[in-house]
């Protein structure tokens, strides 16, 4: 979608539907001359709040509202920005919005235009904008600590600070490739090989973090395994707080993997209840008991429930879960009272005893192996594929002995880098980005 930068943008900034206040925010050239029509108030002082009627263009009232000015470049978006406060009932916001299409070159904003044009104006990169969406979307205490750390910049200027080191090796290269009548020293090229070495092992280690980041951000995937009727959908309906499956003592019930999300100690769970384990299924179970298997081997944690009547013999499970990590679950401890080894869990889905036990080594498990790093992780996919492309280039210049060959490697990956900080911009890369956020961010 093509984007014009000259055009004045507005929406509704604050939450859809009926409230107390609503927030509706206007960003470009327009903005004062706007603000000067529908309220009379000329030559505003800068982030300073005005109590005043609102008028449409025929001098016709709209509503009593709390108005605010920010000059550019200090503002959200770098331009200049208008924000009307008003009443939050639907009739004042359209009218509002009726008001402001009638100015020449105005238009409502597209999902996500004002971060893309602070974005645009240097107010923040495309980690920041990025990690601005994840804190609007965080459900849980740890995926807002981790969007606020993105959104604070710590993300991006880790990159950032990477690629200017390979501008300032690519500027060497470039001085060497257009003076060849000067001898390089040896000792130069030799930092410069040891500088990109050095930062191969940065990047790789900030590969290598079990996709910490990301499985904050989109959810850590824990399934319940086990056979028939040892008391699965009754775990996930006391883990959830509410009937999110069925039970019963009909052996099959669940023939399909239900859902349902979680926060755990802060950490963003989905916990997939699956169809119970055995052998000579009916078709259709048989097919519930394979989606099972595959959600199990997608999870980061698998509760492996067992019925404590059995105890010490724990049901079997396929071989390619054995190396997923696992909890013991022995339920129904309410009909058979058993103590059972230190790392596993004995508990009652019905009475609620051991549950406690349960939730905090679920929680104790996702923090010693999921952290959240206040330095910065990787949040998305792209950013992980433009650091494994980064990666590359570099090891490639290494064995570029050619200065011109050298040069190119490290151009590209530092284009590499450029990409996730938004240095490199295309307008694909920014829809694609920008797309998700909500209209009025």
């Amino acid at each position: 979608m093509a984007y014009s930068m000259t055009e004045t943008i507005y929406a509704l900034s604050s939450g859809a539907g009926k409230g107390g206040v609503a927030v509706i925010r206007v960003s470009g050239t327009k903005a004062l001359k706007i603000l000067a029509h529908m309220t009379g108030i000329e030559n505003p002082k800068p982030r300073y709040a005005y109590f005043t009627p609102l008028k449409t263009k025929e001098n016709r009232n709209i509503d009593h509202a709390l108005v605010l000015y920010f000059k550019g470049p200090n503002s959200f978006t770098g331009e200049d920005v208008v924000e009307f406060q008003v009443h939050g009932g639907r009739s004042v916001i359209e009218g509002v919005f009726l008001a402001l299409s009638q100015f020449e070159n105005t238009r409502p904003a597209e999902p996500g235009e004002f971060s893309r044009r602070a974005v645009v104006h240097g107010k923040m990169d495309l980690t920041s904008a990025e990690g601005l969406m994840d804190l609007i979307d965080a459900q849980t205490e740890w995926q807002r600590r981790q969007a606020l750390t993105q959104m604070e910049g710590k993300l991006g200027s880790l990159y950032e600070g990477w690629r200017q080191l390979l501008v300032k090796d690519m500027a060497y290269l470039e001085a060497f490739i257009d003076f060849p009548e000067e001898d390089i020293p040896p000792e130069k090229m030799q930092l410069i090989d040891q500088g990109v070495s050095d930062l191969i092992s940065k990047i790789e280690n900030h590969l290598s973090d079990n996709k910490k980041g990301q499985r904050l951000r989109d959810g850590f995937q824990i399934a319940i395994i086990g056979e028939p009727n040892v008391g699965k959908s009754s775990l996930i309906n006391l883990l959830s707080e509410k009937d999110v499956a069925i039970v019963s003592n009909i052996a099959g019930t669940t023939r399909d993997v239900v859902e349902t999300y979680l926060d755990i100690e802060g950490f963003p769970v989905v916990l997939a209840d699956t169809a119970g384990l055995r052998d000579n299924a009916e078709e259709i179970e048989a097919e519930g008991i394979k989606r099972a298997v595959r959600k199990a081997e997608e999870s980061d944690l698998i509760l492996h429930v067992c019925d404590i009547k059995n105890y010490p013999n724990k049901d079997s499970l396929p071989e390619n879960l054995k190396d997923i990590p696992s909890i013991v679950v022995w339920n129904k401890l309410d009909v058979v009272h058993r103590k059972v080894d230190e790392n596993e869990i004995a508990m009652s889905a019905k009475t609620k005893e051991g549950f406690s036990t349960l939730k905090s080594q679920i929680a104790s498990f996702l923090m010693e192996n999921f952290s959240p790093d206040t330095t910065g992780v990787i949040t998305r996919e792209r950013y992980r594929k433009a650091l494994e492309d980064c990666v590359l280039s570099l090891k490639s210049s290494l064995h570029s002995y050619e200065l011109e060959l050298k040069a190119e490697d490290l151009r590209l990956a530092s284009r590499a880098l450029g990409r996730i900080v938004g240095k490199i911009e295309t307008e694909e890369l920014l829809d694609v980005v920008f797309r998700d956020f909500c209209i009025g961010k």
